[in-house]
């Protein structure tokens, strides 16, 4: 009994599935330089967008794309959008003379009203 000890495997050491008849989806690695002239790569999907930013895993600092020729890839310069008002809207479908004419005629309406309705009259 002594020469057949029982075999086993650790839990969670080892996988008893093999990677027979898998096929991986088509990848591209980008590499990406710190200020600081060192680089890192990180692998993407082929047809995912690649970002010119990207943080580093080690550092955390942000790092920029390497092109094909391995220089840095330009920014794209997003216009930055300014947020419009409710005034700023306004001011596109009404003229100042209008937005008057129409403040007056409410305002005169809010008086008319509240005239009507007085307590103890």
């Amino acid at each position: 009994m002594a020469d057949r000890s029982l075999r086993g495997m650790r839990l969670g050491a080892q996988s008893l599935q093999s990677e027979e008849g898998v096929t991986f989806s088509p990848r591209r690695r980008s590499t990406y330089q710190l200020d600081d002239g060192s680089t890192f790569e990180v692998t993407f999907s082929a047809d995912a967008e690649i970002p010119t930013l990207w943080e580093s895993p080690k550092s955390g600092r942000e790092g920029h794309l390497l092109g094909e020729n391995g220089k840095p890839v330009p920014l794209d310069q997003v216009e930055a959008r300014i947020p419009r008002s409710h005034w700023d809207m306004l001011l596109e479908r009404r003229t100042r003379d209008e937005l008057q004419e129409l403040l007056d005629e409410r305002l005169a309406y809010l008086r008319a009203r509240r005239g009507e309705h007085k307590i103890g009259a």
